[in-house]
């Protein structure tokens, strides 16, 4: 039987690592008043209202805090099961990702032809090439995806990964300063769309729709965060509620759902730019785990 990642150390907590981005205290723009005048809901056939649980526009004042400048990727949440145990995102075991490079070296010729095609579906006629060459190939796909946004993860999964980081969750405030700075701009890049600065899904380079973190260089807020518009939407700390003062009511306001941001390229939203603008709020339950959902880590900046 194939081995899948296993835990090589005993558990232990980690310190605050990785590239954070401090984001200075002082009030921002969070919301907005937006109406859907242009009737877009019936157009495209959503569920969900337009804009209305972003209401009303507010001034939020936040301290100083620290969040990842890019989406937590496969490596480092590889690093954390492996050092905890904890059970590894499904994806992984239908892509190859989770293999161990030792036991796919101790294969035979046969059984790694079958892995090539099962799990890593390359789409090659693996009958003639060596062992040699399938293991570069092999090689190069899980440094491909090293470099992903880890996905396929609940909110318990990326809670339990920031714990033990050392880090949490950003607060929903939080994310959204972040990503559009004090000035209520719409995208992390300024207020005009443009689908060639994210990754929106409909990108045939990226297989899954789901690109590398960091891969758009103008995919930036105001403070330097990367992706915080399009490639995967975040789990984010709070509940899903409305705002104070927000007269619109919903089923699903309440502590049954957690906020998702950014907006995601995975499963595809025909580049609709109210999808990934930065006050746009999406909810999940807490258990969900999609292809594409991730996270980031943030931290206060006095520990």
């Amino acid at each position: 039987m194939l081995s899948a990642c296993e835990p090589t150390t005993a558990p232990q907590p980690a310190v605050n690592t990785g590239d954070g981005q401090l984001i200075p205290a002082g009030s921002f723009l969070m919301g907005s008043d937006k109406v859907d005048t242009s009737g877009k809901q019936q157009e495209y056939g959503l569920v969900k209202p337009l804009f209305l649980d972003e209401h009303p526009a507010h001034r939020v004042e936040l301290p100083d805090y620290y969040i990842d400048r890019y989406e937590i990727s496969n490596a480092q949440y590889k690093k954390f099961v492996l050092e905890t145990g904890r059970a590894e995102p499904f994806s992984w075991t239908q892509n190859g990702f989770n293999l161990l490079e030792s036991r796919l070296r101790a294969s035979d010729l046969e059984t790694l032809r079958w892995i090539a095609t099962e799990y890593f579906k390359f789409d090659i006629d693996t009958r003639s090439v060596t062992k040699k060459r399938l293991l570069q190939l092999m090689q190069k796909d899980r440094a491909m995806k090293n470099r992903l946004p880890v996905t396929s993860v609940s909110w318990y999964d990326a809670n339990t990964y920031c714990q033990w980081a050392g880090k949490r969750l950003p607060g929903e405030a939080e994310w959204e300063k972040a990503a559009r700075g004090e000035d209520g701009r719409e995208f992390p890049w300024g207020n005009e769309w443009d689908t060639g600065l994210t990754n929106v899904g409909d990108d045939a380079d990226w297989e899954g729709g789901i690109a590398p973190v960091g891969s758009y260089e103008n995919n930036q807020s105001p403070y330097g965060v990367y992706d915080m518009a399009g490639n995967v939407w975040e789990w984010t700390a709070d509940w899903y509620q409305p705002y104070a003062n927000n007269d619109y009511t919903s089923k699903d306001f309440g502590e049954t759902q957690k906020v998702i941001r950014g907006g995601g390229g995975g499963v595809g939203h025909y580049s609709l730019s109210f999808f990934f603008r930065s006050a746009m709020r999406g909810n999940a339950a807490p258990n969900t785990q999609s292809g594409d959902v991730g996270f980031r880590c943030a931290w206060d900046a006095v520990q």
